[in-house]
Order: structure tokens, then sequence, then C-alpha cells
């Protein structure tokens, strides 16, 4: 892990957004132009008006258009619905930016698989916003569940989001829970648990959805994921059983205001490093590919 107590002695990665919703404005923007790792440069979004307020905090130029937005960085983070994400991903990458991308990477798996092409072919860095990852209480959590012969796993994310509100979108109303909070939860019980070979999922994205997991580690992991449901707050859980006492991760008491300035030392390491770090495009590709197995497609 790349700490974030020592001093930060490089020139700040000039980052702009795409984007201007609820999650751009909360986490993006506020986080990117905190730095000292990163500066906040310009945000482009469909709707001017959204750029301006987003950007008016910050010092931030909006930018015309996403050429525009090119040509006033050197890294690209996406905060847009994972379709419009998949499209001018790829164009960043082509003009040499390195990204900054949201789960998933796609609304499919032909648009990832063009994307990871991209980012492939002019070799730019690219780090998902995977958010539990980034804290330290999940790291621990992962290093101790490596260290155990897990025999099965029973996990969940629920929540009421697709209930109202800013993320109640059309995108996560027509595809539901296991392409919107699916990865977060995959990704861990795959990380923790060892490389998931089959993946089976049962039930309506759009109200619940079961899945069954196969590790090449022998463990079965089964969880269960809804974001459609009346809870007084989001509910992530893993519990791990074995030949040991119990492990348990509570995600939902996280703070992922100790995630963020995680994220953005990380991010600004690898792009001036040249090197990406695990959570690059090729862990957002696989974790797309394990949610189009658990949909059957």
């Amino acid at each position: 892990m790349t700490g974030t107590s020592s001093a930060w002695t490089q020139a700040p990665v000039r980052v702009g957004l795409v984007g201007a919703g609820p999650w751009a404005r909360a986490v993006h923007a506020r986080v990117l132009a905190a730095g000292p790792e990163t500066r906040l440069t310009s945000v482009w979004a469909r709707r001017a008006e959204a750029a301006r307020e987003t950007a008016a905090p910050y010092g931030a130029a909006v930018a015309a258009s996403f050429e525009e937005l090119l040509g006033s960085c050197e890294a690209v983070a996406f905060s847009v619905p994972p379709a419009v994400q998949a499209e001018l991903a790829v164009r960043a990458a082509e003009a040499g930016k390195a990204l900054l991308l949201e789960k998933p990477l796609a609304l499919d798996l032909p648009s990832a698989r063009r994307l990871v092409d991209a980012v492939d072919a002019s070799g730019v860095v690219s780090q998902l916003v995977l958010s539990n990852r980034y804290h330290p209480a999940t790291r621990r959590f992962l290093e101790a569940a490596r260290a155990l012969d897990v025999s099965g796993a029973r996990s969940c994310m629920l929540g009421g989001a697709f209930l109202g509100g800013d993320f109640a979108t059309p995108w996560r109303l027509e595809h539901g829970a296991l392409l919107d909070i699916g990865p977060h939860l995959i990704d861990l019980l795959d990380a923790a648990l060892g490389p998931i070979v089959r993946i089976r999922g049962a039930g309506d994205p759009r109200r619940w959805v079961e899945l069954s997991c196969d590790h090449e580690s022998g463990a079965v992991s089964q969880a269960s994921l809804s974001g459609a449901v009346d809870v007084e707050r989001g509910i992530t859980r893993i519990e791990l059983y074995g030949r040991h006492p119990e492990l348990v991760f509570d995600g939902g008491a996280l703070d992922h205001e100790e995630s963020w300035p995680v994220l953005r030392r990380e991010f600004a390491a690898a792009v001036r490093a040249g090197q990406p770090g695990e959570l690059d495009a090729h862990r957002g590709l696989r974790l797309q590919t394990l949610i189009a197995e658990a949909a059957g497609g």
C-alpha cells in the first residue's frame, strides 16, 4: 500500500473531471481538488450550468467540450453512467490520458473489452474507484482472510438507493444491483477467498439477486444484492467460516473519508510512475466478466 503520511514532493497530477452529478460533486471534485497529489483543472458535463456549479468551489475551469477538457489535463476522472464512460474513456486513452474510472467499466462486456483494449494499446495508467478497497480496515480484512483456509462465506450488500433520491438514475433502475453494487461485493469475495472460477445468479437484479460463487481455493461463497430494500443505512457484510474463528467484515461501518486520500495518493503515484496498481481497468474487466457470467450472458 502506498502511504499517505509522507510528504508529496512531485508536481500534482492535473485532472479533468467528466460529469457533474451528485457523486461527482460529493466525491470526485472535492477529493481531486484537495490535493496535494492532484489538482482539479477543469470540469465538463452535458449541462454547462451543472459543470459550473461543480467547478466553481475549487477554481477549476469549465470546459466547453470533451476535447477542450482533454487539452487541459494529463488525467481524466469519470463520474458518468457506464455507457458514457465506456465511450469517452476510449477517446481519453487514445489521447494519452490516464484514467480514473468508475465501476462498472461499461454496461456490457464487449464495451468493457474495447475500453481495456484502448488502455493497453495506449499504455496509459488506469485505476478504479472501488471505494471499499482503499479503506485501511478493508485492507486489514483482506490480509487476514488470505491467511485463512476458508470453507465458505456469506455476504450481502443491501440498500435503498433505487427507491428514490439522487442515485435512482435510469441506468441503475434498468440494470439493477448486479451491475451497480455487484462489482463491490464480487471484488471483495474474489480478493478475500481467491479467484472465482464459477458464478451463478438468481433473482431479479432490480429487486433482489442471489449469487453463488466457486473459488479456485475450493471455498464457496454466497452473496445477496439489492438496491431496492428499505433499510436505515446501507449494509455491507462478509462472514468467513472454516476451521478458524469467524472473520467478519462490516463495510457499512466504514467512514470513506479515510478511503479518499489513499485513492488520490495511489492514483497520482501510479500516474507519475507510469505503472498502474492492482485496481486497474483489467480488474474492472474481470469484474465485468464475472457479472456477465452471473447474468447468464
